[in-house]
């Protein structure tokens, strides 16, 4: 919405300048997007011309040398390329230091060998028109050369361009933004516009309408005007049409088009005589049924949509836009000027579907009330009368009037206090109520607020009145309070203290965090190699989608990894390690309405391990073993005991994947990412990652931390050589000699292997173990550790394992 300043102040003039009051209104909840300046620039040197002499340009046929009195004595030679130009006109002239609408500076020039000392200019040249055919010629006789210019036309305005939220359409009008400029400022507002209207009620014998669908069409009201003459508007009028972003046409279209901007109703004017049968009907639409609207299009609805016709057919949709057989043409003489009340999200959805926006559409798919149409006709009438030489016809179309009755909300000290923290005097409550235009009366223990009609779809609640006090007397004002608890505890619950635990880990790790796409591409299962059974192929579709890009739901974190990933090694990013926590989207059967949202947690490494250092100018690539170590690290801080075996993902290096296993339940997947896979991401080298369900490695998590007492008794440390066959994990081996070691046994760990098949055996492999032994309670002997070694021999066996001597 774009409000010039210029037409504001007509009716609220706060003694600010744009940008504060730009502010001010931003901080009322009217937000205001930017302060733009239409028009020209040094106006002192606009001025009123009399032509004196003009005659044809010695070297060009097309331009005129005019002598023209600007008002200083001598007259100025100006070069004119306008063929209305003639002597005795008076005229609108731009002098040399004259900024014009689009910031060029005017000077003195030589066109076709003679000076020109300015410009006489046309409408569109100062941007309160669009004609450039010819000159202005100022008709006002007591005009004198030398005049400001300014003080005839209105040359330049700020203009304030609005970002207006959908729940407050009454800001979609001149009269609105001043009625907040009003509320927020204090400064006078003038009386409503349509406060007198020379139309009168009752029945018209010219025309008639008819509404079959009254829930879609609320209000329709009807004028009819006769004796009208059609013609250019007065510079006024198009310069506040061109200062609020519309296009000057004739004077009945623009009169439609300057009453929309005052009010926020839109209106249209039909030619009656065009009318067939002079009767309209509003109506819905049959399936497939045309309408050739104004823009010069054929249009096809459907049976939700409604029209307005007459006898012969289709003439507008309802709402959204005029017919061509029944617009105003240049013989128009008599017009039906209406103004009625649709169905906003009839409007939304009819205008959505034909792709076929409007200024009118935009207003009242905001859904506008019944009241504010004989509001719209009461200007309407008098710009009729006073521009078009119109004569009203007695009484009023009206059918479906006035409107539902205004409602009344209790607004209490108590729960006005109560819910901004701090009190606001019932005095101050009703002065700004008032000022918005709201009924307001005392009651025992507050106001009853009467709502006004063009607020009435947006406050219907206590709360919403406390809001208008809050936001006019100024949020910035109120006092930084606690809520109230009601015994409610400020705290992260267990599995949200898991996650930033999780995230702490693995940013401990080096990794860094990233927020990726919830969307991707329907194309993403097949780069990543799923096979067609796989349940991570049942992506949720959305209705709406962004892009064919952003059409699918996220099944895995994979993509958003690999996309990132990607896009650091693209910038130059010579290592990568990266992570994400979020939601995936897993469709469940046909009798679920909605898809499950676990919350996954996933990571990918590419480049160096570790940062080089002088000692190891060339660390070892990221591969499964540095991925697992980022994984050990993340679940040892959650302490949840994992396992991993082999296992095979279609997106993983066959070889070097592996699940994750907490207890008996595969969490996640680790591993390698296919080359193939990298490649579809133009990764040539290694990527290594993992993927876990953290909802369900939540399940496994203590909820409390639990520790075991520092002894102060001495470890025993052995190491150990074990020969198993090659066939047999080390993760096996761990497993045996933890569970054979209880209770004494405090850690084991592999620190070496070893293969040579003629000292240890062909097909066997010798895993060198570090012993950790501690009791509890007394320093042990080598007799207790020897029988733990004995214990750990004997279930070895079970493995095909055995102790190696030497």
């Amino acid at each position: 919405m774009r409000v010039p300043l210029e037409w504001l102040y007509e009716y609220c003039a706060p003694p600010l300048d744009a940008r504060a009051l730009a502010d001010r209104l931003a901080m009322t909840g009217t937000e205001v997007e930017r302060v733009e300046h239409h028009g020209v620039g040094a106006l002192d040197r606009f001025v009123v011309g009399h032509v004196l002499e003009a005659a044809r340009h010695p070297n060009a046929d097309r331009l005129s040398v005019c002598l023209v009195d600007v008002g200083d004595g001598e007259p100025s030679q100006i070069v004119c390329g306008a063929p209305n130009v003639r002597a005795g006109q008076t005229v609108a002239v731009a002098r040399p230091g004259s900024i014009m609408p689009d910031g060029t500076k005017l000077g003195a020039a030589k066109l076709r060998g003679l000076e020109s000392q300015g410009m006489i200019l046309a409408e569109d040249e100062l941007a309160i028109g669009i004609e450039h055919g010819g000159i202005m010629v100022l008709a006002d006789s007591s005009l004198k050369p030398g005049d400001p210019l300014s003080q005839v036309l209105p040359l330049a305005t700020d203009v304030l361009v609005l970002e207006i939220t959908p729940n407050r359409p009454d800001c979609l009008a001149i009269f609105g933004v001043a009625r907040e400029a009003h509320a927020a400022t204090g400064a006078p507002l003038a009386e409503p516009p349509w406060a007198s209207d020379p139309g009168s009620p009752g029945s018209v014998e010219a025309a008639s309408v008819e509404v079959l669908c009254p829930d879609l069409c609320p209000r329709f009201t009807a004028r009819v005007f006769e004796n009208v003459t059609i013609g250019p508007s007065p510079p006024w009028l198009k310069a506040r049409l061109m200062a609020a972003g519309q296009r000057p046409i004739s004077n009945v279209v623009d009169i439609t088009n300057y009453v929309m901007l005052l009010t926020g109703q839109a209106l249209h004017a039909f030619d009656l005589d065009r009318v067939a049968g002079q009767r309209l009907v509003v109506r819905r639409a049959h399936d497939g049924e045309p309408v050739d609207t104004l823009d010069g299009q054929t249009r096809l609805l459907d049976g939700e949509m409604v029209l307005i016709d007459d006898a012969e057919g289709p003439t507008s949709i309802a709402g959204v836009m005029g017919g061509a057989r029944s617009e105003v043409a240049d013989d128009t003489t008599r017009v039906l000027m209406e103004a009625a009340t649709w169905n906003g999200p009839n409007i939304h959805r009819t205008s959505l579907k034909l792709a076929l926006r409007s200024e009118a559409s935009s207003r009242f798919e905001k859904q506008l009330q019944p009241e504010q149409t004989l509001q719209a006709q009461a200007i309407a009438t008098q710009l009729m009368i006073e521009l078009a030489g119109a004569t009203v016809a007695p009484g009023t179309i009206d059918v479906g009037g006035p409107g539902p009755a205004p409602i009344v909300i209790r607004l209490r000290d108590a729960r006005v206090s109560g819910l901004l923290g701090a009190p606001i005097p019932r005095a101050r409550c009703a002065e700004i109520l008032g000022a918005l235009e709201f009924g307001v009366a005392d009651a025992e223990d507050g106001l009853d607020v009467t709502v006004p009609a063009f607020r009435r779809a947006d406050v219907t609640r206590e709360a919403d009145l406390i809001e208008e006090v809050a936001r006019i007397d100024g949020l910035d004002r109120l006092p930084a309070t606690l809520p109230s608890r009601h015994g409610a505890a400020g705290r992260l619950t267990p599995r949200q203290l898991l996650r930033r635990r999780a995230a702490d880990a693995l940013a401990a790790q080096g990794l860094h965090e990233i927020v990726g796409w919830s969307f991707v591409a329907p194309e993403l299962a097949d780069r990543l190699r799923l096979p067609p059974g796989d349940d991570r192929r049942k992506e949720v579709e959305v209705e709406n989608p962004m892009s064919v890009e952003q059409s699918r739901m996220r099944t895995m974190l994979l993509g958003s990894l690999l996309d990132a990933a990607r896009y650091n090694r693209a910038h130059g990013a010579a290592g990568v390690r990266l992570f994400e926590a979020g939601a995936v989207y897993l469709a469940g059967a046909d009798t679920e309405p909605l898809p499950s949202e676990p919350y996954h947690l996933g990571a990918v490494l590419i480049g160096a391990a570790r940062p080089a250092t002088w000692r190891d100018p060339d660390p070892r690539p990221s591969d499964f073993f540095a991925a697992k170590g980022a994984l050990t690290a993340l679940l040892s801080t959650l302490r949840v005991p994992f396992t991993v075996e082999a296992a095979h993902e279609p997106f993983l290096h066959p070889g070097r994947s592996a699940a994750v296993l907490v207890g008996s339940a595969s969490v996640g997947w680790l591993g390698e990412i296919h080359p193939l896979v990298a490649s579809e991401w133009g990764m040539a080298e290694a990527v290594a990652g993992f993927e876990l369900d953290l909802d369900r490695v939540a399940e496994h998590a203590p909820v409390a931390a639990t520790y075991d007492d520092v002894t102060s008794f001495p470890e025993l440390r052995e190491d150990l050589a074990v020969v198993v066959p090659d066939g047999v994990s080390a993760a096996e081996v761990l497993a045996v000699v933890r569970r054979s070691g209880k209770p004494l046994l405090a850690a084991a760990e592999v620190f070496d292997v070893y293969r040579d098949p003629e000292r240890i055996g062909a097909g066997k492999v010798s895993l060198a173990l570090r012993l950790s032994f501690r009791g509890p309670d007394r320093t042990l002997t080598d007799q207790e550790v020897a029988e733990r070694r004995g214990r750990i021999a004997r279930a070895l066996e079970e493995l095909g394992g055995s102790i190696r001597v030497a």
